[in-house]
């Protein structure tokens, strides 16, 4: 759901703030797969990626329930933790009526960015839940700020197998959290401050599958426009082998400036 944007204004009086966005959308199904199971949101003041989860039933059913309740979200200027909350909590009763759900029930990540106010100051939201990622690049650094819930990332955090070793993996697909199966949607949260300059990331596994954090740093760092971004990494995703839907939202912010009263 959204388009992208060369330009977009967000007047925040109370903050005395205007913040200048712009970004950029793109999904494709891959080599592999049958059916585009990733759903995105790109409709102020949120951006997510869903990845119906391959293998169970109706992953798309799945991906679909959470952007389309995150869409009611829209058209606020800011959005908070709780209302977030709320929407996968309806995203998961939406996803039991769905065509093609069993009994087991089905499931997705989600993985986004928000704009919110935090201790009176514009920020983002990260929230997360599964292996779909959220990427900064600032001052030329990237980082990854989500913290993957799969089976190799718990094996990596206790030491017992490489970031390398994770990457090959044979239970790379298994995650540990979903959106989903009649359970309680627990997101992680992270704040990030925002300042111009910096350019945002998020994707599904089907590309950081397929490309490595130095392939996402040299393609943002290289492509000035998001939607030549996000259609470079796509392309490269699908020329290594495009195992996995594809998708990528990068949103870039143009500007923070201080906010200006309209004259009467």
């Amino acid at each position: 759901m959204g388009q992208g944007s060369t330009e977009f204004r967000v007047e925040l009086p109370s903050v005395a703030t205007t913040l200048t966005l712009a970004w950029a959308v793109l999904t494709d199904v891959g080599h592999r797969r049958e059916v585009n199971e990733d759903s995105l949101l790109a409709l102020p003041p949120l951006f997510a990626v869903a990845d119906g989860m391959g293998g169970h039933s109706a992953g798309d059913v799945a991906s679909a329930a959470v952007v389309t309740r995150l869409a009611e979200l829209s058209g606020t200027l800011v959005a908070e933790a709780g209302s977030i909350d709320r929407a996968l909590a309806l995203a998961v009763e939406d996803m039991a009526q769905g065509v093609g759900v069993t009994d087991q029930g089905t499931g997705t990540t989600v993985t986004g960015v928000a704009l919110a106010l935090v201790s009176d100051a514009i920020s983002w939201i990260v929230y997360n839940i599964g292996d779909s990622r959220v990427y900064q690049l600032t001052d030329g650094v990237l980082e990854q700020v989500t913290n993957d819930h799969s089976v190799v990332q718990e094996l990596v955090d206790a030491g017992r197998i490489t970031r390398e070793e994770a990457d090959v993996h044979p239970h790379g697909n298994i995650i540990t959290r979903a959106v989903g199966f009649h359970e309680p949607p627990i997101p992680d949260y992270r704040i990030l401050p925002i300042q111009a300059g910096m350019r945002i990331l998020v994707c599904s596994d089907g590309l950081t599958k397929e490309l490595t954090s130095y392939g996402i740093r040299h393609f943002l760092l290289e492509k000035k426009l998001a939607a030549d971004a996000v259609a470079a990494m796509v392309e490269a995703a699908l020329d290594n082998g495009g195992r996995d839907n594809v998708t990528a939202i990068v949103v870039d912010v143009l500007a923070v400036e201080p906010y200006e009263v309209p004259e009467t």
